[in-house]
């Protein structure tokens, strides 16, 4: 491995160990990868974080083939196809986090209630349509969701948010579900008025420019 790998190695370990933290995920629920190379990292199926460390994350490469001695997420395809597709990307991070699940089992996207949904990419976060956990199909309706954006939901299963590094990838994980929260305190209380088109489009021009 060269230093790059293993520091990535370590990098995508902690990305883990945060979303547990953060109760983002439970168990082995999620999963985590980073672009290397031609190929990417991706976290291991069903291994708890407490006891994930590097050597058991997988590397793969862009035709589904991995090495290393334990199996791939049973989403690599969402993973590869993001970085396969998406030049922009560099990390995915996939979460169960309650709130934005409770959005994808109502099939909803989140729509532009704050003008921080920006930080998505879009004037809303889509929620891609059902399919099996693990299949073509689902990586496919992913990667129409993720149309111009960097987040969307998965209808009945969960979040994706994918950035140039996995730390902003966690970020925009979180954001989303806040962004959900909020939404449902809201709707709780009235149907929430949103953004209009002309307003998020400002928003957006702003956010080219926005932070360091």
């Amino acid at each position: 491995m060269t230093t790059t790998e293993d520091t990535l190695r370590c990098e995508l370990v902690e990305t883990c160990r945060a979303m547990d933290r953060m109760g983002l995920t439970r168990g082995t629920s999620g999963n985590v990868s980073v672009r290397l190379g031609k190929g990417f990292l991706i976290s291991p199926t069903g291994v708890a974080y407490d006891v994930l460390t590097p050597g058991l994350v997988v590397r793969m490469d862009m035709d589904g083939a991995s090495q290393g001695a334990t199996r791939p997420s049973s989403e690599w395809r969402i993973h590869r196809d993001v970085l396969r597709h998406r030049p922009d990307l560099a990390a995915v991070v996939h979460t169960h986090s309650a709130h934005a699940t409770a959005m994808a089992v109502l099939g909803l996207d989140i729509p532009a209630i704050h003008y921080s949904i920006a930080v998505a990419g879009g004037a809303d976060i889509r929620c891609a349509p059902y399919a099996l956990f693990g299949t073509q199909a689902l990586s496919d309706g992913v990667r129409q969701a993720l149309d111009g954006r960097r987040a969307c939901l998965m209808a009945h299963h969960g979040v994706v948010a994918c950035e140039q590094g996995l730390a902003q990838a966690l970020a925009l994980a979180v954001a989303v579900e806040e962004l959900a929260r909020l939404y449902l305190l809201c709707r709780s209380v009235a149907a929430p008025p949103v953004l209009g088109a002309e307003q998020m489009a400002e928003v957006l021009e702003r956010y080219k420019t926005y932070g360091q």
